[in-house]
């Protein structure tokens, strides 16, 4: 029999506590009135008797503990083989469509909509994964933070890691605020590890992917919820200069030293007054940090206790007889 998540859950929350019961009474008597029909721990022990945690001896009357090690064997292999069949088949599809994509590109139908694709939902993830697995040589890739967690970077490590692996070199971009996030510092680690070279930025900047310089993938105005490819190639090449110079002024991500953190620390307080200076809502002037609301709510309430004020109206007030503007070279120091 295969055991699944309900089982493994209830082995957890009550067979345990039951079991450790049984280890430290040296078994648990045929009459115990928990285990009869309709008792309150019935259904744990069924599950471990089934399992083979409990083994009855009649002469005793006592159902008696047995040694985990010689059962977990018996429960585990088949789930392992389980998972083993299904990444081998989850491969063999991912060819078998990656190869059918191909076909799709290379005909004329596929051109009939220009050099533009509106892929939507649930279909945009399978979309790049087929365009990465076709990377040749280079992956360019701008990440905001907003809405990279666990779901979405555990996939994508996977993806990028498989690529890498292939040989082909890949540049991302995060805003300064990644670095704050245990996700994204477990996907950089991954990748950076196999070859990969990763900036943060202090600005805001679209999600785009661009694969080997010949395909581009950007989100559609107003949202994250369709995507188009983009295969013109001045468009795609303007897209690649854009991400050159943002590359360009990016800090290392592995860089942690004292004076790179200061630096970083320096630009995120400067774009902070930019943001209060040209009057942003707090919503949109986090998503452009790629903090919280919350986040951004604590560096204003920084800034008001830096020039010791209350109010923001005080505070661009203050910040106005200084002379700042938020767009002071970083290192620079206020008199």
């Amino acid at each position: 029999m295969t055991y699944g998540p309900d089982e493994r859950a209830l082995l957890a929350d009550g067979g345990a506590a039951f079991y450790d019961e049984a280890v430290n009474a040296q078994g648990i008597e045929t009459t115990d009135p928990r285990i009869a029909d309709g008792g309150s721990h019935r259904d744990v022990f069924d599950l471990l008797v089934e399992v083979g945690l409990l083994a009855l001896d009649e002469a005793e009357g006592r159902w008696l503990p047995v040694d985990p090690s010689t059962v977990q064997t018996r429960v585990v292999s088949p789930l392992s083989l389980q998972a083993s069949q299904l990444l081998e088949e989850s491969a063999q599809w991912s060819q078998t469509f990656s190869t059918m994509s191909q076909s799709w590109r290379r005909s004329p139908i596929s051109q009939s909509g220009g050099p533009f694709t509106y892929v939507s939902g649930h279909a945009i993830d399978p979309y790049i994964q087929g365009i990465v697995a076709e990377c040749e040589v280079e992956m360019l890739t701008a990440q905001p933070q907003a809405g990279r967690n666990a779901v979405t970077l555990a996939p994508a490590a996977l993806r990028d890691v498989a690529a890498l692996e292939r040989g082909i070199t890949m540049r991302t971009l995060y805003q300064h605020s990644a670095r704050r996030s245990t996700f994204t510092l477990q996907y950089v680690d991954a990748v950076t590890k196999r070859g990969a070279q990763v900036r943060t930025l202090d600005e805001f900047f679209n999600r785009m992917i661009v694969v080997d310089r010949r395909i581009a993938i950007i989100p559609v105005s107003g949202g994250h919820h369709t995507a188009v490819g983009v295969t013109e190639p001045s468009v795609v090449a303007y897209l690649v200069d854009v991400f050159e110079r943002a590359w360009e002024r990016g800090r290392p991500f592995t860089n942690s030293d004292t004076a790179t953190m200061r630096d970083i620390a320096s630009e995120q307080r400067a774009m902070t007054i930019r943001m209060l200076i040209e009057g942003h809502s707090d919503p949109v002037s986090a998503k452009r940090l790629g903090v919280s609301p919350r986040t951004y709510a604590g560096y204003v309430a920084d800034l008001k206790a830096e020039y010791d004020q209350q109010t923001r109206f005080q505070l661009g007030y203050a910040m106005g007889q200084a002379g700042v503007t938020g767009k002071e070279p970083v290192g620079d120091e206020e008199d």
